[in-house]
């Protein structure tokens, strides 16, 4: 069967963050800065947005299942049904869960996946310092969705999804694990003095999500389909 390779890592040089990739060195900016992690992730979109289904794992609804499906295989199947269904912003999410999970497991059977092995991937995702413990949680549970998922299309044993489930999240205060401090409202006096020095474009972006409460990802990917063009006549 074919496989995923393992994606890259984001690794430091004199203090310059980078990755390989083909044999090259693609840096990203300062290691360590919220730039540099913002472009290593754009980079692991774009490898991983192009991910295809192995054609061993097509077949017709009666055919025969694969009983040696490797994790990364699995975690590609599950991607390209959902992708239609979600917004983008949650289906980068599941990428950034599969990054994780196939970095770690992504040449293991599906059937040796097992809790310590979930705990394994959790970890390293807590080791990279860049995920608050709500979204490493979240994630954890997305690599449990996909093997779920998995149950369902046979290709991985139910006795492999009871025991994932069985994994607690992590609590409060877990070593090596933060969480972000609550977000608070900017004052409207603060929105109103700023409005002035954005552009137009930014300023009208900024004016709706006040008025709609939508969140910043609704907000960009919002097109022109999105507008209702009729509004009510008032009677007279």
């Amino acid at each position: 069967m074919p496989k995923l390779k393992q994606l890259p890592k984001q690794c430091n040089d004199r203090g310059r963050a980078f990755a390989w990739h083909k044999g090259k060195r693609v840096y990203f900016g300062v290691a360590g800065t919220d730039e540099a992690d913002r472009n290593y992730n754009q980079f692991i979109h774009s490898l991983t947005k192009t991910v295809s289904v192995p054609d061993t794992l097509q077949g017709a609804e009666n055919s025969a299942r694969p009983r040696n499906t490797l994790v990364s295989e699995l975690a590609a199947c599950y991607l390209k049904p959902i992708t239609p269904r979600l917004d983008n912003s949650h289906v980068l999410h599941f990428k950034y869960t599969i990054g994780y999970l196939i970095g770690t497991y992504g040449d293991l059977f599906v059937n040796d996946f097992s809790p310590k092995k979930l705990k394994t991937v959790r970890s390293r995702m807590v080791e990279t310092g860049r995920l608050c413990r709500k979204t490493v949680n979240d994630y954890t549970r997305r690599i449990v969705q996909i093997f779920s998922w998995g149950c369902e299309e046979e290709w991985v044993d139910p006795t492999v999804v009871a025991a994932l489930r069985e994994v607690k999240s992590l609590r409060k205060g877990e070593p090596g694990t933060f969480d972000n401090p609550p977000r608070k409202e900017v004052p409207d006096d603060v929105v109103l003095q700023t409005l002035p020095f954005m552009s137009p474009t930014v300023a009208a972006m900024v004016q709706i999500q006040r008025m709609t409460g939508m969140r910043p990802s609704e907000l960009c990917a919002m097109t022109v389909e999105d507008i209702g063009k009729t509004r009510g006549v008032a009677d007279h």
